[in-house]
């Protein structure tokens, strides 16, 4: 597997915040802002990079509290950090970048472009939760209904990583890639992150009932397989979502790596003019 080239992640503020992205040079459009997966971080992106590289400008970032990012926490919601990409499109002049989001970045994504359809020309999401009720399973499922955080803090959140990464059933992270999520956890982050998904009960409904006005087009890749978010999730949003595909590839949850091929064909078709064709 081709490994992440020419990649310098750097840190610039943001509503006091530091935010970590990396990003190509520019050139013509598209513009592709890369949203991390959780519990990952910019770094998931290495075995795609250059292919995706080579067809538009890139710019990757960990959302508040995720990856190297500094948190905040006004900022652990799917519909808050809806509003920060949009105020972080506008203010970096990313244009109207198609937006790359699965797992957390699902929801985000989508409340983004619900926020102002103007700031994005698509959006590509999935292997996140969405449905309402919520369908979700495994350790993701008991840490949503889990009474407090006090379980999860009291454990160091390299260790909780550690065992995420034994979800991979063909993908082996770069060293440098392994010990950035480790690190980005670390002690108690992964416990401060958790409230992002902590609000998925809340926020989720309030998504359900602007799926139907969303106008920016969607592509949703999700894993067949998935052990944590079932295909339910995309389905949901296939039929919700006015201008929306589905693609299911035969994957667990971390698809975009483990079936990173297949996953990067169909998101440059999109970006490639697929995303035109809106629904199919």
């Amino acid at each position: 597997m081709t490994k992440i080239a020419n990649f310098a992640p750097q840190e610039r503020l943001l509503d006091g915040l530091r935010i970590r992205f990396a990003e190509t040079d520019a050139i013509d459009e598209p513009v592709v802002l890369l949203l991390n997966p959780w519990p990952e971080s910019l770094y998931a992106w290495e075995s795609l990079w250059s292919r995706f590289a080579a067809k538009a400008r890139l710019v990757a970032v960990d959302l508040p509290g995720f990856g190297g990012s500094e948190g905040r926490e006004d900022l652990y919601s799917p519909q808050a950090m809806g509003r920060f990409l949009v105020d972080l499109i506008r203010k970096w002049e990313l244009g109207r970048p198609h937006v790359v989001g699965p797992d957390v970045g699902t929801g985000a994504a989508l409340f983004a472009a619900a926020a102002d359809p103007t700031a994005i020309t698509s959006a590509i999401v999935g292997s996140g939760a969405t449905s309402v009720p919520l369908r979700v399973e495994g350790n993701l499922k008991e840490l949503i209904e889990a009474p407090d955080l006090a379980a999860i803090a009291a454990v160091d959140g390299r260790d909780v990583v550690a065992d995420a990464m034994t979800l991979f059933e063909f993908y082996e992270p770069s060293a440098a890639a392994r010990e950035d999520y480790l690190a980005s956890y670390a002690g108690g982050r992964f416990a401060e992150s958790a409230r992002y998904v902590r609000a998925y009960p809340t926020d989720l409904p309030r998504l359900a009932e602007l799926l139907p006005g969303i106008e920016v087009p969607v592509q949703v890749i999700a894993g067949a397989r998935d052990p944590m978010v079932p295909p339910a999730n995309a389905y949901f949003l296939g039929a919700n979502l006015p201008h929306c595909r589905v693609d299911l590839v035969d994957a667990g949850h971390f698809a975009w790596e483990d079936r990173a091929s297949e996953w990067g064909d169909i998101a440059l078709a999109w970006i490639g003019g697929g995303y035109k064709k809106g629904a199919l």
